[in-house]
């Protein structure tokens, strides 16, 4: 019998692929780590991101304190003082170590926190067949596997900052496959939106964040949504034309920024026609999609290209008519562990909306009519976030596969660009 999810108020899954589903995430994290010692699982580059040692604890962290600690009868912490550490943002667990402090903490090794990540996967086992627990099971998948994407995108800032350019995998990334209508050559196509009342939100009985609805109607004008992202390409023709330097592109805290932060193109491009990628520098591809550019980035470049940038609303209607899981180059923790830690993690131009990289809207981050946070911690979940963030959609080549549907709203401020963030343009008609 399937419950209603507390977090979602939707059906939870079935118990069997529950179990399936927790073990796979659970080992993919893990195997995406495998190429790092333990200096490099230590290391964190900036406030944003966190090393990966501490995204493979505190994952184990929330399994341990939302269900092993409450719903498994005598089982004790495997350390008592590590709470305090890789506990993220959740007020209701008390104190925890500053955000900014965590690349200090050499201990536990990466070794120990392996040893508690098997601890705990094991001892998750005879919870995992109870439907009463089925939604903070799925909840806990799903947020293990946004951390599998942080862990991907932290370890790459944190490698790039490392003169020698160190590859995570070996091997060059692959470049854009023939025939997906990307690059110079390629003229930029539309998909026309007549406009109207659509209905947008999470609408169906599989898992959703609890910030994906309630599902609601909104009033669409007549737009057009371009057929593919903009590529390093046009990004370069954007640069040679002054984008950089022309305050009327600009919004006015992105033109400040860019004079602060001395920004000119965007992040992780070198010289020479080169980029940094999880496999060390490499030649930048012309016809890949852009990537790691920031919403002020991805603004200014509208206006530039006589464009704007779409609504999360109707991104999402035009997302509607397409499958988000079939064509996104993604991570698959159903069975992708080898195809995910092979490589490469890097756009690549693939067809639909889905899973190249996530697609800046002008949509501010908001609660949709009639959203409520749930009780407890998990409240905190994404509700306490909706303040001075922007809306992507569409996900990444980082991304697990099971986040790239219609209603996934991801949120960044609008200077952050380490993921891999892109843009899809829109105009009215």
């Amino acid at each position: 019998m399937q419950r209603s999810d507390p977090i979602t108020g939707k059906a939870g899954l079935g118990a069997a692929v529950l179990a399936e589903r927790f073990g796979s995430t659970r080992a993919l994290t893990e195997a995406l780590a495998l190429p790092l010692s333990d200096a490099d699982a230590s290391l964190q580059s900036m406030e944003d991101a966190s090393p990966a040692k501490w995204h493979l604890a505190h994952t184990t962290w929330f399994w341990e304190t939302f269900l092993l600690r409450e719903h498994a009868p005598g089982y004790r912490l495997h350390d008592e003082r590590w709470p305090f550490l890789f506990n993220s943002y959740y007020e209701a667990e008390g104190a925890r170590i500053a955000r900014t402090a965590r690349g200090l903490l050499s201990r536990p090794t990466l070794a120990e926190v392996l040893e508690w990540r098997a601890a705990v996967t094991a001892a998750m086992e005879p919870l995992l067949g109870d439907p009463a627990l089925a939604p903070l099971i799925a909840l806990g998948i799903a947020h293990e596997e946004q951390h599998i994407e942080l862990l991907l995108t932290d370890i790459k800032h944190a490698l790039f900052q490392n003169p020698l350019g160190p590859a995570m995998w070996q091997g060059p990334p692959s470049r854009s496959p023939e025939g997906l209508g990307v690059g110079r050559a390629s003229p930029l196509g539309w998909h026309d939106h007549p406009g109207g009342i659509a209905r947008v939100g999470h609408q169906s009985d599989g898992f959703a964040f609890d910030n994906e609805g309630p599902a609601h109607r909104v009033l669409l004008e007549p737009f057009a949504l371009a057929d593919r992202l903009v590529t390093n390409a046009e990004w370069e023709a954007f640069i040679a034309e002054g984008g950089y330097r022309d305050a009327r592109l600009w919004l006015s805290d992105g033109w400040a920024w860019v004079q602060r932060e001395g920004v000119a193109a965007p992040l992780y491009w070198g010289a020479d026609d080169t980029h940094f990628t999880h496999q060390g520098w490499q030649p930048r591809d012309p016809h890949a999609p852009v990537t790691h550019i920031s919403f002020f980035e991805a603004d200014a470049y509208a206006s530039w290209a006589g464009a704007r940038l779409p609504t999360e609303f109707e991104w999402e209607a035009i997302a509607r008519g397409q499958n988000g899981a079939s064509p996104a180059p993604a991570h698959d923790p159903a069975g992708g562990v080898q195809l995910s830690c092979a490589g490469p993690v890097q756009p690549i131009g693939a067809p639909g909306l889905f899973g190249d990289c996530w697609q800046f809207t002008r949509s501010a981050y908001l609660p949709y009519p009639g959203f409520r946070p749930a009780e407890g911690a998990v409240g905190e979940y994404n509700g306490k976030f909706m303040s001075g963030q922007v809306v992507l959609r569409g996900a990444s080549c980082a991304t697990v596969r099971g986040h790239s549907r219609p209603s996934y709203r991801n949120f960044f401020y609008p200077h952050q660009r380490w993921q891999f963030t892109g843009l899809r343009l829109a105009k009215d008609c």
